[in-house]
């Protein structure tokens, strides 16, 4: 009976990702929010740990402590993140405190959650972790088409893969996995709040359900031979700078460059 645990839990792929792995009563699942209240419209036997601020130094310690007593995890999925957009006009341009919260939640807080799992124990060899990053942070897709801007959210998750890699190196001797992935455009809250929900349709954005199950699919697969690897479970078919830069006849799943 394999256990997970689901960082950024309350809603778009983070609550899908409980809802599926909850749909299998058997299945321990454990689920954060920032919250102190019990959110509702998730199944009864879920774990909610609550509390867990990604902006916060003690975030790692926060998780471990309601945790404690528990054996290892089978299943690690960090998805929380943060998407204010920017521009290099003079009017609007970057927002220093905003772009703090984006690189803070997305690509340091990862890296003391997994060290505090690993070292409270909680983390055992066949583990698998799961940095949700995304094709934004493929320097190499990043093309004048699509034009600048959106500097934090996209370098935020360029530094998020790079942990993810070094977290790897790190945990590859006792045998834990760590995959780092674009799980989809996706048609959430998110993408719709920074006005992408214009480019939805023509995107071939999914909902946060359709890419919970490619992710989940994609992590029963997993080993250690992809641990520090970069990959579009999907494929292709909703990265808009695929085709131009990488060619065509893509494999699904794709193997992203940094």
């Amino acid at each position: 009976m394999s256990s997970t645990l689901i960082i950024g839990a309350t809603r778009g792929l983070g609550a899908a990702l409980v809802k599926e792995y909850a749909s299998d009563p058997s299945t321990p699942v454990f689920a954060t929010t920032r919250s102190g209240d019990t959110p509702s419209g998730f199944p009864n036997h879920v774990k909610w740990l609550s509390g867990i601020d990604l902006t916060k130094p003690i975030v790692g310690e926060n998780l471990t402590s309601q945790l404690k007593g528990q054996k290892p995890l089978d299943v690690v999925i960090i998805s929380a993140g943060r998407f204010t957009t920017e521009d290099f006009s003079a009017e609007k341009g970057p927002n220093w405190n905003e772009e703090v919260t984006m690189y803070t939640t997305s690509s340091i807080a990862p890296v003391f959650i997994v060290h505090s799992l690993a070292h409270a124990g909680l983390l055992k060899s066949g583990s698998k972790i799961i940095l949700v990053s995304s094709e934004a942070g493929s320097i190499t897709l990043r093309h004048e088409k699509e034009g600048g801007g959106n500097y934090a959210h996209h370098a935020s998750k360029a530094a998020l893969n790079m942990a993810g890699k070094l977290l790897a190196i790190d945990l590859k001797e006792k045998g834990i996995v760590v995959s780092i992935i674009h799980p989809g455009f996706m048609r959430t809250e998110m993408t719709k709040g920074v006005g992408f929900d214009k480019h939805w349709d023509a995107g071939g954005a999914v909902t946060p359900e359709e890419a919970a199950k490619s992710l989940v699919e994609w992590t029963n697969k997993l080993d250690i031979s992809k641990s520090g690897e970069y990959w579009a479970p999907r494929g292709p078919r909703d990265i808009g700078m695929a085709e131009t830069v990488l060619g065509k006849n893509l494999e699904t799943p794709l193997k992203l460059p940094w």
